[in-house]
């Protein structure tokens, strides 16, 4: 069976491109960047240059592009570090209901073990947050904002540049979740104006288990790890040279082809949006339609259950989610879909649809032809009507 791999905001193979990059310094070049011999340095280098490449991506100097092991972890450092080592300044953080896992429990972490206070911002029914709501919110002694740049589920992009107006206005630090962004949107951070900014590899063809964060350089951090000073002291631990060539690499291929790559992939979102809806009742898009990712299809179809409809389409070889892959063990509705004050049915029965690099029209053709069936079956055989 030919697989239709739509799950892309959970993760994306890694490109070819990129793999190439990336294998000589699995056994050829394998020296540990902090060794001061030919093989230490040859990899140093290559760290180097990753951190350059990046930095020139995203309008920011080398030694603020800080490298993690993957989103979670930047999210936690920014986050943890900016509140820790801003104590003394104030201890109220801003944020909104929808944001990934790793922010809302990074923010739960304060709240209940170092006495910080949260203020979660709603957002409007489209998905997205209104920055005068977030305005709103600012107190004396607020000392971060984070909003998310790109939902991971609904695809609603956040107006961040007249977020940072508030922020900078406020003296506030603002930092952004941008993993979902990296192959379709700017990431030009002084455009954005933000002053930190989390990036990953599984999100634009990159390795997994790697992500960076930019700080900009007056801003400071405590560490979350202890060691060997790594990293500019900011994240301890001998650097993963392999995946970090590859996230440069990948980065700079999202970054070169998101333009063409958006408008390709617009029209296919757009054509299963309209085709879903049409054939299948009692089903909504989620999500503002043009503040949107892509690459996002996120659909309500009432009366039936998103589980279900996963495993049906997985027996035709469709992969798709229910909402973020950090979340898919629980059967707690999605904190997201709740969010836009829709019915609790609306997210037990949603689905995600993320198109990509490799998704072509007729993997698209396939989830239309088969999704109004499987609903249509499981609708019959549903105790409730």
């Amino acid at each position: 069976m030919q697989i239709s791999y739509l799950d892309n905001s959970a993760t994306t193979p890694v490109d070819k491109r990129v793999l190439k990059e990336m294998l000589p310094y699995f056994s050829e070049k394998f020296g540990n960047p902090s060794s001061m011999h030919t093989k230490g340095l040859e990899a140093k280098q290559a760290v180097e240059t990753a951190r350059k490449r990046i930095a020139k991506i995203i309008g920011a100097e080398e030694k603020e592009i800080i490298f993690t092991s993957g989103g979670t972890e930047s999210v936690n450092l920014a986050i943890k570090g900016i509140a820790l080592s801003n104590m003394e300044k104030g201890n109220h953080i801003i944020t909104t209901k929808i944001e990934h896992h790793a922010v809302l429990e990074a923010c739960k972490y304060l709240q209940e073990f170092e006495g910080f206070e949260v203020t979660y911002v709603d957002v409007q029914k489209n998905g997205i947050v209104d920055p005068k709501e977030i305005e709103k919110a600012v107190k004396k002694n607020t000392i971060l904002i984070t909003v998310m740049y790109a939902n991971n589920e609904i695809g609603a992009i956040q107006p961040l540049r007249e977020i940072s107006q508030i922020a900078k206005k406020n003296k506030i630090i603002f930092h952004t979740d941008a993993c979902q962004a990296g192959c379709y949107l700017d990431l030009n951070v002084k455009n954005l104006g933000v002053d930190l900014m989390t990036l990953n590899g599984s999100k634009i063809y990159g390795p997994k288990g790697i992500g960076c964060l930019y700080v900009r350089k007056d801003v400071v951090l405590i560490p979350l790890l202890h060691g060997g000073e790594q990293e500019f002291g900011v994240r301890s631990g001998t650097e993963n040279v392999p995946s970090i060539v590859g996230f440069a690499k990948a980065l700079e291929i999202a970054q070169k082809m998101r333009e063409k790559e958006s408008k390709r992939l617009i029209k296919l979102r757009d054509h299963l949006s309209k085709e879903l809806v049409k054939k299948i009742p009692h089903s909504q898009i989620n999500g503002d339609m043009e503040k949107r990712l892509p690459n996002n299809v996120n659909i309500s179809i009432y009366g039936v259950e998103g589980e279900s409809m996963l495993l049906h389409l997985d027996s035709k070889g469709i992969c798709a989610s229910t909402g973020s892959a950090c979340s898919s063990h629980s059967l707690e509705p999605s904190h997201v879909i709740m969010a836009l004050g829709l019915p609790i049915e609306a997210s037990h029965g949603s689905l995600r649809f993320s198109l990509g690099r490799f998704t072509a029209k007729k993997d698209v053709y396939k989830v239309i032809k088969e999704l109004p069936k499987i609903v249509k079956i499981l609708r019959e055989i549903s105790p409730v009507k």
